[in-house]
């Protein structure tokens, strides 16, 4: 028999912590929950989850610092939940490392399709990984020295492996898979949702594109006034750079 798939809940909040475990139980998971971060961060490491959710406000260290503690030793799935719904707490959250940022009170149902939006998306590959050559496996995307295989979930500028979260691998894919055409951010939005139409996608999603794409370009060395790879259409989206 399968094994469950293990989810870790970090949250001080006796009452949605057990909601959290409840809902991702239906789910199909096992669950570990935790009241802080430094506990969670220790289930984090010992039962490599493929779902974490995560509190901001919590006692000892905060949210924030949690998840980038997690990003140092897991690729696991990162949902914030949190009743702060400021601009600047989002934006911190998403370059903490989180894949997905939920304002509370949250509906049950959207943090089941959120969270299974995610895992429609394979885990990536770590950046120490030995890059395959392309003589022996087909399928690269390539520009100008920037490398991704869909399949193997690996990256790779001028030969130097990139350590990219989900989000980031999937970005940059979608813009080498439409090479020289534009790519807007709601377009970028629903292929992270596993989407291809929405009747409704929110200024927060948006800013959230801005925010990851801020954070892959970080990796690859570039910024918005100087791209070698990924220039900004004002107003609309991104591209790749032209050559």
């Amino acid at each position: 028999m399968e094994s469950p798939r293990v989810a870790v809940v970090i949250e001080d909040d006796p009452d949605i912590r057990g909601l959290l475990t409840e809902v991702l139980t239906q789910g199909g998971f096992d669950v570990r929950a935790a009241a802080n971060g430094i506990d969670g961060i220790a289930l984090v490491r010992e039962h490599d989850p493929v779902v974490t959710t995560l509190d901001i406000s919590m006692p000892g260290i905060d949210g924030f610092e949690t998840a980038k503690r997690v990003r140092e030793i897991s690729p696991t799935y990162l949902v914030m939940l949190s009743a702060r719904s400021e601009e600047i707490d989002v934006l911190q959250g998403l370059q903490a490392g989180a894949d997905d940022y939920i304002t509370k009170p949250f509906r049950p149902r959207e943090l089941r399709a959120r969270i299974e939006a995610m895992l429609r998306r394979p885990r990536v590959q770590g950046p120490a990984a030995e890059l395959p050559s392309p003589e022996i496996a087909e399928g690269w995307l390539e520009h100008r020295g920037l490398r991704l295989h869909p399949d193997m979930r690996t990256a790779s500028a001028d030969g130097v492996a990139l350590d990219l979260t989900r989000t980031e691998f999937d970005l940059l894919q979608e813009l080498l898979e439409a090479g020289s055409r534009v790519v807007s951010k709601q377009q970028l939005t629903l292929a992270l949702r596993g989407e291809r139409h929405s009747d409704f996608v929110s200024d927060h999603d948006l800013r959230a594109i801005e925010v990851h794409m801020a954070n892959l370009r970080r990796k690859l060395g570039e910024s918005a006034t100087s791209p070698r790879w990924i220039e900004t259409v004002r107003g609309i989206g991104y591209r790749l750079t032209a050559g």
